[in-house]
């Protein structure tokens, strides 16, 4: 089976307590840029990560580089998740269903639309993580279809719409408070995508092509 390869962004290796302060600044970062949004305190993120201010600037010079670690970490986790589909599951629709619910608990749509406009969106690391993730839907996805599983009048950029849309929370809704029906919508909406289809969809099926120009 072929994976797409991983990205390295950084050339030397860190010191293991540098890394983990590192990690904690990360993840403390997404939390805090779901719930209240990209323009949170620093200070604020260092407390949630139990380091320093000094520990943060260290790491990240700017805010920018900080929220781009954040995207680039969660698109480095939902390609994982779609490689470790790929490899656990024989049944091709069970790895696509495993990677779609995983993408959701990454929370990267609930991410993207918040920070898409505070740095450059073409930054090579962004770039890279973007080419991951995106190689390795059209796996799972042509893996499904070559299985006969999968409705052929489905793109890659269908499948990443919808799960954008149904894992974001409506407006007026609170972003944590709808999480626990996420995963019963997505499961609909594959259902929804097995073979035999039961109608004809409307236009034609959407490419990443048709994501960036859009």
């Amino acid at each position: 089976m072929q994976t797409a390869t991983p990205m390295q962004r950084k050339a030397t290796r860190p010191r293991a307590d540098a890394l983990r302060n590192r990690e904690r600044i990360v993840t403390a970062a997404r939390e805090m840029f779901v719930e209240h949004g990209p323009d949170v305190p620093l200070d604020e993120i260092a407390r949630r990560a139990g380091v320093g201010n000094a520990t943060v600037y260290r790491n990240f010079p700017d805010r920018d580089a900080l929220v781009r670690e954040v995207v680039c970490s969660v698109m480095d986790r939902t390609a994982l998740a779609a490689e470790q589909a790929l490899a656990e599951h024989g049944d091709a629709f069970a790895a696509l269903e495993r990677f779609v619910h995983a993408s959701a608990d990454e929370r990267i749509s609930a991410l993207c639309p918040m920070i898409s406009s505070t740095f450059d969106e073409h930054h090579p690391d962004l770039e890279a993580a973007r080419h991951r993730v995106e190689q390795l839907v059209e796996m799972v996805m042509a893996r499904a279809k070559a299985a006969g599983q999968l409705r052929a009048d489905v793109g890659v950029g269908d499948l990443m719409i919808v799960v954008a849309q149904l894992s974001r929370p409506p407006a007026g809704a609170a972003c944590l408070s709808v999480d626990r029906f996420v995963h019963r919508h997505l499961q609909l909406f594959l259902d929804g995508l097995r073979v035999p289809a039961r109608s004809d969809l409307p236009g034609t099926a959407v490419t990443l092509e048709d994501l960036r120009r859009a």
